[in-house]
This record gives C-alpha cells, structure tokens and sequence, in this order.
C-alpha cells in the first residue's frame, strides 16, 4: 500500500503537563535556586538542572529542547503536575494533523506501545523499526504569555508563549530504520525527513544515513523531499546530513530558534532586512533548493521560483495557528475560520516589504492574528507541516 504523503522517521510518547505555578515556585524554593544560577546548563542530570534550564528558557521566552540524562528525572518531574499523554514527533504529529482535514499518510515509526496503537490515525499505513513496545517519554513543558514565577530572588515574567522538550529516548538516539518503509514511499509525492537530531554518534548516523539512501532510491524522482530541522544533540551532525543527503532534499524547514542556531546570531523577525540577510547567510549553510522558515508571525520560503509554495505556506500556518486556537481537536471548521482571518498590520507590512525587496527569490505569508495568552504552544511547527505537505502532494492543498 503506498500513500502520496509519507513521513519519517520517528515518533515519542509525550507528557504535556499542565502548567501550576505554585507547584514550580515551591521547586524552586525547595532546591534554592538563585537567580544567578540561570543559564542553560550543558548537562541535565538531575531535577534541580531541569528546573535551572525551564527557568532559563522562560527568561527570555525562548522554546527549545534538551536531552536529560535519565527519564527517571523527567518520570520524577512529571509525577508533581496534572499531565495529558499525547504522540509527538513531527511525523506522527503532522499526521495527526492532516488527518483531521480528511489526508492519510504512511508512516515510519521507532516505537510501539499502547499509546502509539490507541493515538495514531487508524487508516495510516506503517512500518516499525523495533519489534519490541518501549516507551522513553517527552516532558513538554508550555508556559503562557506573561505566566510568571517567584520564589527567593527569582521573578521571572514570560514575554510571549513558548515550549520546552525534554527527553532521554533511546529509540531516538539509536535511530533504527526499517528499509521495508521503501515498499510504502513508490507512489509517493511528498517525503518528510525528520527525527534524526537526537543521534549521539557520528558513525551511527552515518550508518543510518546509507541505510535512508537505500530507501530513498525507491521515491519517485519527481518526489519532493521535505527535511525539517530540530535540536540537534551535536549541531556538527548537520554537516555531515547535507553532504550525504544534499542533492536530495529539496526543501529545508526550520523555525526561528533554529535558523538562529545556524547563524549564531539573534535576527529581528520585524525587520525585514535582518531577515534578508539571514536567508542569504542561511542558503550559503544549508546545500537545499529552498529553505523553508516558519515564525509564530510569518512563514517564508526563499530560493528559486519561490512563489510556488505560496500556497503551501498558507496552509500550513493556518493549520498551526488553528492547533494554536483550538488545539488538538481542532476542526474542518477551526481550520476555515483560521484561514479567513486577517493578519496583524505590523505582519502583513513585513511580508509586502520582504515580497518586494525578494522578487522570485522569496514568497512571505503573514499569520492570521489571535489574540490568546494561552495558547497550544507546543506541535505548531509540525502542525505547519501537516498543512504544508497536503498542499505540495495535492497541487492546491487544503481549502
């Protein structure tokens, strides 16, 4: 059975709690956190690292994610907050998503318990790379806009909504591949590429990288392949992706935390000339027909003829922001309403000025305005590409 949409490589068991304030704030005080102690910490080997390194990240209102030495630290965490148990990884997510607006897709997954069998979409065919169930669970920590924290000398007020992951997922890091995808992906006309940030090993990933070679000499040439960044745990495994996988991916996608990660600099998402130059330095780093990056106020897509994916970009930060609004039971309904929003004028002139200045170069769709302290923070980029790639294996995408 091969579907026009398939998307690799990997999959998670998810515990999003419910963001208490109390509960954190009596953390803080129990392990005597300072605040000169924040600053991401290189390693998270116990529960005092994990709160330092949540603290860090809600100061400056960034998202991210971490590995964890242990899952018995995120179990320990986890057991203190009221918790809903979800499927993530951009695949599963992205399926999930598109699923809701009636599309299937095949599947590559790395692992398989009861969650993965109750959650996943019933009619979406897939191969497992491990025989055996096993479950390494993610902490995703969402904190609202202006949620705030104070305990001893820490007061610390969130700017804008934002998520953490947190994890220590063997299946991730050993990354196993089940070459019988290849009989799933003959007809396809989208591939996703996605999960292999969290590989540890070099060598290993070059072993994984030769085996994803031999699947992908099954795709129909005409296929477009669709990479999707992460958190990657050594950032040097990067290069060695693009130079064993280059050729062959024809879109890069990333979001604001990670292009600035590549860039090892800050860039002003109002200003339209940062943003310029920043897609410049981006297309000399990453060897792919066209980036694709995507903001909680925009989505872009910079390289050649880039106007054909105008469309693509549409859905796809439609169906983030309607994840955002509604989260996961988000609607057919949900989704029209979305889309016939309009924008924030401050987006919408960013995206007429960077449309201008970019000719063919560069396609910018603004983001419908919602106007939510609370939102669902966490899944909105592979929400993004769950209306993304519809729209590519379709032509005309979601309507």
């Amino acid at each position: 059975m091969s579907e026009r949409i398939a998307l690799g490589f990997c999959n998670n068991v998810d515990y999003e709690i419910v963001w208490n304030a109390e509960a954190l704030e009596e953390l803080i005080s129990a392990y005597e956190i300072s605040a000169d102690e924040l600053g991401l910490p290189g390693e998270i080997d116990s529960e005092r690292d994990l709160i330092i390194s949540i603290l860090s990240f809600m100061r400056n209102s960034g998202g991210g994610e971490r590995f964890v030495s242990s899952s018995a630290i995120i179990e320990r965490f986890a057991a203190r907050f009221e918790k809903k148990i979800t499927l993530g990884g951009t695949s599963v997510r992205a399926a999930i998503a598109m699923r809701a607006m009636g599309y299937t897709a095949a599947l590559h997954l790395i692992t398989m318990n009861d969650h993965v069998r109750r959650l996943l979409p019933r009619d979406c065919p897939y191969v497992c790379s491990n025989p055996d169930d096993s479950a390494y669970p993610h902490l995703i920590v969402q904190f609202g806009a202006r949620a705030r924290l104070r305990a001893g000398d820490i007061d610390i007020r969130a700017r804008q909504p934002n998520r953490l992951i947190y994890h220590c997922n063997a299946a991730r890091i050993s990354m196993n591949l089940n070459e019988d995808f290849a009989d799933l992906i003959r007809e396809a006309k989208v591939l996703l590429i996605s999960g292999f940030n969290a590989v540890q090993s070099k060598r290993l990933l070059a072993d994984r990288l030769i085996s994803l070679k031999r699947i992908l000499k099954r795709l129909p040439s005409d296929a477009t392949v669709f990479m999707e960044d992460g958190a990657y745990y050594d950032r040097s495994h990067r290069q060695l992706i693009f130079r064993e996988l280059g050729p062959r991916i024809d879109i890069y996608s990333m979001n604001e935390d990670e292009m600035q990660v590549h860039l090892d600099r800050a860039v002003d998402l109002h200003d339209a000339g940062s943003v310029a130059c920043a897609l410049a330095d981006l297309s000399r780093l990453i060897p792919a027909a066209a980036i694709v990056l995507h903001t909680r106020r925009w989505a872009l897509a910079y390289g050649r003829d880039a106007g054909r994916y105008a469309a693509a970009l549409k859905a796809g930060v439609t169906m983030a922001t309607a994840r955002f609004r509604y989260g996961d039971g988000f609607t057919m309904a949900n989704y029209r309403e979305i889309g016939g929003r309009e924008p924030n004028a401050e987006d919408a002139r960013f995206a007429d000025i960077i449309n201008a200045a970019g000719g063919d170069s560069v396609v910018c769709v603004p983001v419908a305005a919602v106007e939510q302290e609370n939102g669902t923070t966490i899944g909105l980029g592979d929400a993004f590409v769950g209306g993304f790639l519809p729209a590519l294996a379709f032509d005309s995408g979601l309507s």
